[in-house]
């Protein structure tokens, strides 16, 4: 299974989007050097607030493109970046992947797949009606979250648009993607 890195994102300060990138690095154990959201500890407020020490398992927010095409079809256009992602992929079902999916982007960089992004009430702030877009119903009526997954850099490396993506699936039994 690949696909191809279409766009990369970083922000040094907090906000809802990204912008875009030529390149990013990514620094093993940190994430993405320049991004808000790098570190060893949890950067996201909400979770800071809570516990400001636990381990960062969000240090690369990963989207799928596809997403993209979808909501466009519900009359939403949305670009790389602007749901807050690092990097944006195309041609690999990332919310299929189970945890601990090793995803190898470029030459040498190495994600670490963790478990799901849960979208917040912003993305309705950014596009109103969006949040619903994201959020479906799985077969069992239990919520579906599709604003992308979470990972942690296992093997830095520099990324750009263009970039292949590797997939390497951890031995099994594979565990399903939860919310990190």
């Amino acid at each position: 299974m690949s696909g191809t890195v279409v766009a990369v994102s970083r922000n040094s300060t907090y906000s809802f989007t990204k912008p875009n990138r030529e390149s990013i690095t990514l620094l093993a154990g940190f994430g993405v050097e320049g991004d808000v959201h790098a570190g060893t500890t949890v950067k996201h407020r909400f979770r800071m607030k809570k516990d400001p020490s636990q381990p960062n398992l969000r240090q690369v927010h990963l989207m799928h493109a596809e997403l993209f095409d979808e909501v466009r079809e519900a009359g939403f256009e949305v670009a790389a970046g602007q749901l807050g992602e690092n990097v944006t992929t195309r041609g690999i079902d990332l919310l299929g992947l189970p945890r601990g999916t090793r995803l190898v982007l470029g030459e040498e960089a190495v994600v670490e797949v963790t478990g799901l992004r849960n979208p917040c009430a912003q993305i309705d702030g950014f596009r109103r009606g969006l949040l619903k877009q994201v959020v479906g119903k799985d077969a069992d009526g239990r919520p579906g979250f599709r604003s992308g997954i979470m990972g942690v850099v296992v093997g830095g490396g520099v990324v750009r648009p263009g970039d292949p993506v590797r997939v390497l699936l951890p031995e099994g039994p594979h565990r399903p993607l939860e919310i990190v």
